[in-house]
């Protein structure tokens, strides 16, 4: 892993410069009156609501005239009367119109001129009254915008990129969609910030990622960082479906009219084998970290399966070695916007954020700790840096045990071999559930009951030497804690919350845009095992990340499967548990064979990211010895739902 830095203050030399004189000039009393918190002073009833729309330079839809965007906007009235320019908020999303967006599924409405009347969210009822214009972005190909949906590629990022140009005097934009009346921005100051949770935050990436000056920060929640990651795990599917099918999705329906070259480029640059392709490199975020400029306040689940945690390992160690300014919060969630799992907290704290990053109020929020970790439903701690220092990479070895396909774990080399054989019809929670239990279709490896307790924190990797009795085969691997523990229950429909008919407001209302929200809180259960982190590769894809080739059987193969990043205590008298098995049902999509898989002990390992490094795995396993092992462990449900839409609809 990179090595970590603390999370300090990020103010620019001639910020730092400037400061310095004025409070060389001030006195003492006027330097501690310096502004630290936005205050709602504006008017939101009275605010400017407003439409333009952006020229993006392309023409993807093939019309014979370059595409524009819609942009919505709802600034406060008083800055421009007095001669102020604003910072802007923007949310750039394809849900709009087609799915909504939060929890209650809000899609904008307008008023008989075409101008926005609600806006989704609570953005604009908590920021417009405190001195913010708060922006919603409708990407090319869907609500009132010209273009093509092309998932994440340049019509998406430059449908985005296109508006901060527009908003620092770069771009084009128009009082209407057909028209030649041109619409300035001169309320703006040109600094933005993005926000948005799934797809909204993967534009707010994909932005970034472009290096385009203006933008300050992004508030990426729930999102995608390489768009190959969300269909393919190292060739292995993860959904039965390609970008086209989410393209036609949310496109409306005079874009699917136009947009079939753009569906074909989609169905053809993403072929199922799972062959990493020019279309995926356009849409790889992490590979273009170098350009980002703007700093990153990121929100994820942990046990978030839409868009997967191998969205944050690698966007994360990239922006850190690129010196991008970071900040991280992580949950116990699955695909959860902040606002419906830590609600004060999470206003509060991005109500700083943005005044720190947009206004330059120095309250102190670049000198606080960087992550902030939920442990239990609703308990978090905080981490001066993350993964914490002193992180590092163990090597543990799985070895035999007396049972076949139940060993242990730990430091020392293994011999002999396991076999499992590949059913499709069970999961993650079916082979954690029988760990300790001989079964057919999984390879179990476990430690003694841990004396210390052991935290994990960041990304492992497993890699595993086997032997395919078929052409084709899928691996997963997963880190399971084994004992008792309270967990939010992110197999249920909610994800880990459970949705309240009270409200909260959050901001000023209209009569038609209410800052008033349905109250959470966290759904629970009690389980048995923990699945820390999991991942999965197609074995096919053995001598290379970017294409796969036909096995052959009885020959032995080596790859590596990334298993997503985390935070994770394991409890002294709990055990830490590897599983290595194939298909994972409902995570990946299973192959053409059946294969029966036997797995090489001496040559597999696991690096598991431990605060403390070998030493501490080595302390906390110390004098551990094999207690009695239930036969079943109750666990979280197998997800009632599996989704193939970042976000659509919550």
């Amino acid at each position: 892993m990179p090595k970590r830095t603390r999370f300090t203050t990020w103010r620019p030399l001639a910020t730092v410069a400037t400061a310095a004189l004025t409070a060389t000039l001030l006195s003492p009393a006027a330097a501690d009156a310096a502004p630290r918190e936005s205050l709602p002073v504006h008017s939101y009833e009275d605010a400017v609501r407003e439409a333009v729309w952006v020229d993006t330079g392309l023409d993807e839809d093939r019309d014979g005239r370059t595409d524009r965007v819609a942009v919505d906007i709802v600034r406060p009235r008083e800055p421009a009367a007095q001669g102020r320019k604003i910072p802007v908020i923007m949310d750039a999303s394809p849900y709009y119109s087609c799915c909504g967006r939060g929890n209650e599924s809000q899609r904008k409405t307008y008023d008989a001129n075409g101008d926005v009347v609600r806006m989704p969210l609570f953005y604009d009822n908590y920021f417009v009254p405190r001195g913010y214009a708060v922006v919603g972005v409708d990407l090319a190909g869907t609500n009132r915008s010209d273009g093509c949906v092309d998932v994440g590629g340049r019509s998406d990022i430059r449908s985005a990129k296109a508006v901060v140009d527009w908003l620092n005097g770069r771009a084009r934009a128009y009082t209407t969609r057909t028209g030649t009346e041109r619409a300035e921005a001169d309320w703006s100051n040109g600094r933005t910030g993005m926000i948005g949770k799934s797809w909204d935050g993967t534009i707010a990436n994909g932005v970034a990622a472009t290096g385009v000056e203006g933008l300050e920060t992004i508030v990426p929640i729930a999102a995608i960082s390489s768009w190959y990651d969300y269909y393919f795990a190292k060739g292995a599917p993860l959904y039965d479906s390609g970008p086209d099918w989410l393209s036609n999705y949310v496109e409306t329906p005079d874009a699917r009219a136009r947009c079939a070259a753009v569906q074909r480029e989609l169905v053809e640059g993403a072929p199922r084998s799972g062959d990493r392709t020019q279309l995926w490199t356009e849409r790889d975020y992490v590979r273009a970290a170098k350009r980002v400029r703007a700093s990153v306040f990121l929100v994820h689940g942990m046990q978030d399966l839409n868009v997967r945690m191998q969205h944050v390992g690698p966007w994360w160690d990239a922006l850190e070695k690129n010196g991008v300014r970071r900040k991280i919060w992580l949950s116990q969630t699955g695909h959860v916007d902040p606002f419906d799992f830590r609600r004060a907290k999470w206003v509060k704290t991005l109500h700083r954020w943005f005044d720190h990053e947009l206004l330059g109020h120095d309250n102190g929020i670049d000198r606080e700790p960087m992550a902030d970790i939920e442990r239990r439903p609703d308990r978090w701690v905080t981490s001066a840096s993350w993964p914490p220092r002193g992180t590092h990479a163990a090597m543990l070895r799985p070895a035999k045990g007396t049972e076949a396909g139940v060993g242990s774990l730990g430091l020392g080399r293994g011999r002999g071999t396991e076999t499992f054989t590949d059913d499709p019809g069970l999961s993650e929670t079916d082979w954690a559930a029988r760990v300790a239990t001989p079964t057919p279709d999984k390879a179990g490896f476990v430690t003694g009951p841990l004396t210390r307790d052991l935290r994990l924190a960041g990304s492992s990797q497993v890699t595993v030497a086997v032997t395919p009795s078929t052409p084709t085969a899928h691996l997963s691997a997963v880190l399971v804690d084994l004992g008792p523990d309270t967990v939010r229950d992110y197999g249920d429909a909610g994800e880990g919350i459970t949705t309240l008919t009270e409200r909260t407001c959050w901001g000023a209302s209209t009569e038609g845009d209410s800052s008033c929200f349905k109250e959470t809180r966290a759904k629970t259960t009690d389980v048995e095992h923990t699945v820390v982190s999991r991942g999965w590769a197609d074995l096919g894809n053995h001598a290379s990340d970017r294409t796969g080739t036909p096995l052959t059987p009885g020959r032995r193969y080596t790859i590596t499967l990334d298993l997503g990043a985390t935070d994770h205590v394991v409890p002294a008298g709990h055990r830490l548990a590897l599983i290595v098995a194939g298909t994972d049902r409902g995570l990946i999509d299973p192959p053409a064979d059946t294969p029966t898989l036997t797995l090489d002990l001496a040559r597999t390992s696991a690096q598991v990211p431990f605060v403390g490094g070998t030493a501490a795995f080595a302390r906390a396993t110390a004098g551990a010895h094999t207690a009695e092992r239930p036969t079943v462990l109750d666990g979280v449900d197998r997800p009632v739902r599996i989704h193939r839409i970042p976000g659509g609809g919550r």
